[in-house]
């Protein structure tokens, strides 16, 4: 397995001669460009995630790449008949690579604001790492999981929160994502909390060079 961090929570993945990229969002660009991927996720519906301006180009640069993405982000956003939803609790074979949904929804930024659909996306592949991206939401921790996309920071959790949620995890190693939002002082100190106060390895993948877990 190999891994790019493309900033925020756009990660790809390759493994089992298979190259997913995920969350595809608008709080970065290292994604743009890019081609031969064989499947593009989406957690859920949110810009960052899946940006309105730019995904348009990434699917035409891969028309042959599966789309799997939360079911109402299909309802959000103008995408090819090819795009499937991935309900939680269900999962897709894409080739010698598993991808499975779990949990459901994301968690909550206010109670004022209407609570949206959001779905964690695990990978597994045969003698590989089992990889976990939660997307935005820390309520659901599955087992098996070896290396960990942790959110370092989110308007809808508390670092109290990122820490349970990888402590329950128990993954070995991991890195950090969804930290557009954090200086480079934030990055630090959230970085440390969670190597210090968890039983995940976190690496900082930000140079956008490729890591094998």
């Amino acid at each position: 397995m190999k891994i790019t961090h493309l900033g925020h929570s756009a990660v790809l993945v390759e493994v089992a001669d298979r190259r997913l990229l995920f969350d595809p969002g608008n709080f970065s660009d290292a994604w743009h460009g890019l081609t031969d991927l064989d499947a593009i996720l989406v957690t859920h519906q949110h810009p960052d995630h899946i940006d309105p301006d730019h995904v348009g180009a990434l699917l035409d640069a891969n028309p042959d790449a599966a789309i799997w993405v939360e079911p109402t982000v299909l309802d959000q956003h103008d995408l090819p008949e090819r795009a499937q939803g991935i309900a939680p609790d269900t999962r897709v074979d894409l080739g010698g690579v598993t991808v499975a949904a779990v949990g459901g929804l994301h968690a909550i930024i206010h109670r004022d604001i209407p609570r949206i659909a959001n779905v964690g996306l695990v990978v597994s592949a045969e003698g590989e790492p089992t990889f976990f991206h939660p997307g935005d939401s820390l309520d659901t921790a599955p087992a098996g999981v070896d290396v960990l996309a942790l959110p370092m920071m989110g308007p809808w959790a508390a670092m109290k929160e990122h820490i349970d949620f990888a402590r329950s995890v128990g993954a070995a190693s991991g890195f950090g994502i969804h930290n557009a939002l954090l200086s480079d002082r934030g990055w630090n100190l959230a970085f440390n909390r969670y190597n210090e106060m968890t039983p995940t390895t976190v690496h900082d993948l930000r140079s956008g060079e490729a890591w094998q877990p």
